[in-house]
């Protein structure tokens, strides 16, 4: 099992991503973050984050309608992918198989 080349970042926001499903854009990803993690982060960082991710095709994007209280701007939504899917699951399969190799008497000692 080999582990899918993302930053720690880019793995959270791709988590995120697939969390919001229908609704993840930029600001909605950040506020997600902030409100899982109660860190707020950079909406730069999101948006390079979102940009990345989709370049290495684990994401698509889309533009939705315009909206009034955007001043008339559209947003651009993402979309997990099939590729980015696999990702999730490797990564978090990978995760899973050395957390459990850590032996019982570590967490007892802790």
């Amino acid at each position: 099992m080999r582990r899918v080349q993302l930053g720690e970042f880019e793995e959270l926001v791709l988590l995120v991503t697939a969390i919001l499903h229908e609704e993840a854009y930029g600001v909605n990803v950040m506020d997600e973050i902030e409100r899982q993690l109660e860190k707020k982060p950079n909406i730069s960082a999101v948006h390079t984050a979102l940009d990345r991710l989709e370049k290495k095709g684990f994401l698509t994007s889309y533009t939705g309608g315009a909206t009034p209280e955007r001043g008339g701007r559209r947003k651009r939504y993402f979309k997990v992918t099939n590729l980015g899917i696999q990702a999730i699951e490797i990564n978090r399969k990978v995760r899973n198989a050395l957390y459990d190799q850590i032996p019982k008497i570590a967490f007892e000692n802790a």
